[in-house]
């Protein structure tokens, strides 16, 4: 990990040599990285290419066959962590039966924290006009919006989201980029995975997965620069067919 002059952890999460395998199927593949603080990173690439797995690991909740995560200088998964790393899965973590203020109050129960901090987690999701109404009759997008309030409750220092915008309209899309990028001038480090390139823009920094290997880590800027696309998409299948060559030169 990185430590700056004045002895400040400046990385958020360390990867290193992490390989994770379920049954014969390697879901991970010795990837190593690093993420700063305060920043947002996407995790992009298509659906079973180890996007979930990893942020599992970041979070502490997928066993690994070998290397190390690290997250705010305490290895993933540490007790001591669990105040300060939030976890946003596809599926919203709610209880239908309770009301939106409800559910909220019960994540801050859990994380210590004060009775206020369920109003301003509703607040910083826009979801004031909904905060008594129940869960189960809550559209997809305000069910997404409900689970990153109980997840911002307890103020994490890293917020993992797994794709967060999945099946919600362009609008609302816009809506939570807008916050997400609130959230990370504010100091939150924020991972992000998605398959929709288009949302890579949004990011500071990008980890391009395929196939449980990574194999980019740069900025939106840096991907057009080195495969000459101005299409995200476009950059990103030039660097799927660079790494496909290269195996099969060395193979």
């Amino acid at each position: 990990m990185m430590i700056s002059s004045s002895g400040e952890l400046i990385d958020a999460v360390t990867v290193e040599h992490l390989t994770v395998v379920r049954d014969t199927h390697t879901a991970l593949d010795d990837i190593s990285l690093r993420v700063a603080r305060g920043t947002i990173t996407g995790i992009l690439g298509p659906s079973g290419c180890g996007k979930t797995t990893l942020m599992r690991c970041i979070v502490g909740t997928q066993v690994v066959k070998s290397g190390s995560v690290t997250v705010l200088g305490r290895p993933a998964g540490s007790a001591d962590l669990r105040n300060r790393v939030g976890y946003v899965t596809q599926s919203a973590t709610v209880y239908d039966d309770l009301r939106v203020i409800d559910n909220v109050r019960y994540f801050a129960s859990l994380y210590g924290s004060a009775p206020g901090e369920a109003d301003e987690a509703i607040s910083a999701v826009g979801l004031d006009d909904h905060r008594k109404a129940l869960c189960s009759n809550l559209s997809g997008g305000q069910r997404t919006r409900s689970s990153l309030a109980c997840a911002l409750v307890s103020h994490p220092d890293v917020l993992v989201l797994d794709e967060p915008t999945v099946g919600l309209d362009p609008v609302l899309r816009v809506d939570l980029w807008e916050r997400f990028d609130h959230l990370a001038r504010r100091g939150t480090t924020l991972l992000v995975s998605s398959h929709v390139m288009d949302e890579a823009d949004h990011c500071a920094d990008l980890l391009l997965m395929r196939e449980g290997r990574l194999l980019a880590h740069p900025t939106p800027r840096q991907l057009r620069e080195d495969t000459g696309c101005t299409s995200l998409e476009e950059a990103f299948l030039s660097v799927i067919r660079h790494s496909t060559e290269a195996a099969s030169t060395t193979g």
